[in-house]
């Protein structure tokens, strides 16, 4: 009988313990001790892998974000040590790219290139900013391991509190003041990075951090930057904008005339980008009203600086659609398409015909590379245990992008604090968020010009995610070195 007890007791406590439900602790850590090879110096850090709430007005949580905090260890003061603050975008992608490929202190086991190989891992990152700053990976709702959390009736919360340009801005903005009050790091240099649409959200906390929760930045670092003022506005003149990034791709694939292909690519874009704004943008802008004359000399020239055919430019009225760009170059030479996000990569379509690919080359390769190497590293290395699954993109959709103020807000934000400088940085390969295009942002958030010597643009030969090519790897994180150690401002008063 007493056998039999024990036996109940076993199997009712086994149910329990396989029966949990699957999901993520609203507020704990985990943390684990580390040394790596960055920067040629053998340093040792400290890694936290935790989750920190969401809190609505009355103070309940409402979601949980996920995020990896790395802090150098051995530093005597931590008040003049850094804190990076990093995003990607999507919106609705999680924070792996930059952490697992750019600056955090592991990086993915791919080539030269940024070609995944197998096995699939990680190594150490010599390249890492770990030597200069700490740093948080925040995931934002639905990405990572981040979620809503229901109510005690089991309801979730809205949506419209999370998933918009102003409400993402607003929640992460008082989620960052919580985690630097409870990592004691209000008196260090702070900073923000965001890739991708995380450009649009670091413009708009930028103010936010600055006018609703009084923390003050050195620094704003757009990576690949996305501006929905450009982007999807339907607006032809902006497609002149992408000219100079059809000249670096087809210099790249080598379908520029001779006269300007054997020239290197940074001498031959200053043309490309003097054409676009200054003849290009103007034609479009007359729409049907171009005369004959005009249009076939612009197109003419689009076709020298873009590798294309004048008669297809002529057929799209000028205002070329990047995808078409995508599927047309490489059409007749090779029968291949290019990468939206990186144009350096190849793709297999089922018809030549068409004005679009079937599908986006690159972004299959980095998927191939990220996802396993992320599902490993948190669990194994960082030793951050779930069953959850890991969004490398979540469900954001519907995303409200009105009222898009994220320009004018981050130059309030500089004309209010002196300290704070911008650092923008692109691959001229990228056809999503092209080069020219961030270029051309930085020049209308200000148009006054008094603020234009506190921007610095930095470009390189990849797409995107330039850092997946080693040698912009090491280019990029030096120059993002170099931006944090001219911006701390040590002693320096805060004043024009």
């Amino acid at each position: 009988m007493n056998n039999m007890r024990l036996i109940l007791i076993f199997l009712f406590t086994s149910l329990v313990s396989y029966s949990q439900s699957r999901k993520i602790p609203i507020d704990t850590m985990v943390v684990t001790n580390h040394t790596g090879m960055i920067n040629g110096q053998n340093l040792s850090y400290t890694a936290t892998a935790g989750t920190q709430p969401v809190w609505d007005k009355d103070g309940n949580p409402i979601a949980t974000l996920f995020y990896t905090y790395y802090e150098r260890n051995n530093v005597k003061n931590r008040a003049t040590r850094p804190l990076v603050v990093s995003f990607n975008g999507g919106p609705g992608s999680a924070s792996v790219w930059m952490h697992i490929g750019y600056t955090g202190p592991k990086v993915l086991n791919i080539d030269e290139d940024g070609y995944p190989v197998q096995p699939y891992g990680l190594r150490d990152n010599p390249n890492s900013i770990l030597d200069v700053a700490d740093i948080v990976y925040v995931n934002p709702v639905n990405t990572g391991f981040s979620r809503m959390i229901p109510d005690k009736d089991g309801k979730l919360p809205d949506r419209d509190t999370f998933f918009g340009i102003n409400a993402d801005i607003k929640y992460l903005a008082e989620w960052i003041n919580t985690f630097v009050t409870r990592k004691q790091r209000w008196e260090s240099p702070k900073y923000i990075i965001g890739e991708s649409y995380g450009g649009t959200r670091v413009m708009g906390l930028a103010k936010a951090l600055q006018s609703n929760q009084w923390m003050y930045l050195n620094g704003v670092i757009m990576v690949s930057p996305a501006d929905y003022k450009l982007l999807r506005t339907g607006q032809p003149i902006y497609s002149a904008i992408n000219l100079p990034y059809f000249t670096a791709a087809a210099w790249y694939h080598k379908m520029l005339p001779a006269e300007l292909q054997q020239k290197d690519l940074t001498d031959i874009l200053p043309q490309a980008e003097e054409f676009a704004i200054n003849t290009l943008m103007p034609a479009l802008a007359k729409g049907g009203m171009i005369s004959e004359t005009e249009k076939n000399d612009v197109a003419e020239k689009m076709a020298y600086y873009s590798g294309l055919d004048k008669e297809g430019i002529l057929q799209n009225n000028l205002d070329v659609p990047t995808s078409f760009f995508w599927k047309d170059l490489l059409r007749d030479s090779k029968g291949m398409t290019i990468g939206r996000l990186d144009s350096r990569y190849l793709g297999v379509d089922k018809r030549d015909t068409g004005t679009s690919p079937d599908y986006s080359p690159e972004l299959t390769t980095w998927n191939h590379a990220f996802t396993p190497a992320i599902n490993y590293y948190v669990r194994s290395f960082l030793n951050f245990k779930t069953d959850v699954k890991y969004n490398m993109f979540g469900s954001v959709n519907p995303w409200d992008r009105r009222n898009d103020n994220v320009r004018d807000e981050l130059r309030q934000a500089m004309a209010q604090n002196p300290y704070l400088n911008v650092l923008i940085q692109s691959g001229y390969y990228d056809g999503a968020t092209t080069y020219f295009a961030a270029k051309y942002t930085m020049g209308q958030i200000d148009p006054s010009g008094k603020l234009k010597d506190r921007f610095t643009f930095k470009g390189y030969r990849s797409g995107h995610m330039f850092y997946i090519r080693k040698d912009d790897l090491e280019k990029s994180t030096n120059d993002l070195r170099a931006f944090i150690k001219s911006t701390m401002n040590p002693e320096k008063s805060a004043k024009y």
